[in-house]
């Protein structure tokens, strides 16, 4: 079989248009080690004082952790509903399975501010009831993030549904199999990859969602992110620069990561 290999200039252009789209995360760098208290380019003095303040204040570490606790149980949940939304859909195949789609996938396509509001009016009288899943509260940010983010986990599912062989669940079924044993010990074990792939990508959903969070929050629940706007609209604070760098090099090592160990299975 013939393998086509891209000639040097495909490689080249291919470089430049990755540089060219690099280059914002690139300019962040030199900002971070300024010795100034606002955003500027270092003009020979460089200074860890930023990074020094991520370990130091306690309110980065408050918000990361607040961020990191938001995305998994945002992830958890909706990767829960999106698998027994798509599930239903695949076993049952409702008449009007379509019209069930195109609702799950709303908050999708509607605009973020009109989600927005509705989850702050449903926050806001659930405030009445618990003082959990409520307005400023973290819990009832990780149900709205939840909500937000669901839609692209029901893609991902269905996409991986409808590529699996309704023959392996007949197969179960016609040897007697139940329902909890045909979901959880069939069907979920050939869909693993992608529902791993939603919980990720709904994590990182969440993790960078600052829309939605900003109408849901006021001083109770400050995610990371919304600590960062809150630093560039208020005093414009160079340690957003240094928190962003420290973001940039996880997931650059998770990416270095995760070739690597793409390539070391390749050689088994």
């Amino acid at each position: 079989m013939t393998v086509l290999r891209p000639g040097p200039l495909a490689v080249i252009l291919a470089a430049l248009v990755a540089v060219f789209l690099m280059m914002p995360m690139i300019a962040v760098v030199p900002v971070s080690f300024t010795p100034n208290r606002f955003l500027s380019v270092p003009s020979g003095e460089w200074s860890l004082r930023h990074y020094r303040a991520l370990i130091e204040n306690p309110i980065w570490a408050e918000g990361l952790w607040m961020s990191i606790r938001i995305g998994l149980v945002a992830a958890c949940v909706a990767t829960a509903l999106a698998t027994a939304f798509s599930l239903g859909i695949w076993m049952l195949q409702p008449r009007f399975s379509s019209v069930l789609m195109g609702a799950a996938l709303l908050p999708m396509v509607a605009p973020p501010v009109v989600s927005a509001l509705t989850l702050y009016f449903f926050l806001i009288n659930l405030s009445n009831y618990n003082s959990v899943i409520a307005f400023d509260r973290w819990g009832g940010v990780a149900v709205a993030h939840a909500v937000m983010v669901a839609p692209f986990a029901v893609v991902l599912i269905s996409v991986a549904l409808s590529q699996l062989d309704r023959r392996i669940d007949l197969a179960a079924r016609s040897m007697g199999a139940g329902l909890a044993t045909r979901i959880f010990r069939v069907i979920l074990p050939n869909i693993r990859f992608s529902l791993l792939t939603a919980f990720f990508l709904t994590f990182v959903l969440s993790w960078e969602e600052i829309g939605v969070t900003l109408f849901i929050t006021s001083v109770q629940a400050v995610t990371l992110p919304r600590l960062m706007w809150m630093g560039l609209r208020d005093n414009i604070d160079p340690a957003i620069a240094a928190i962003s760098v420290v973001l940039i090099a996880v997931v650059v090592t998770v990416m270095l990561g995760r070739i690597a160990w793409q390539a070391l299975r390749s050689r088994d």
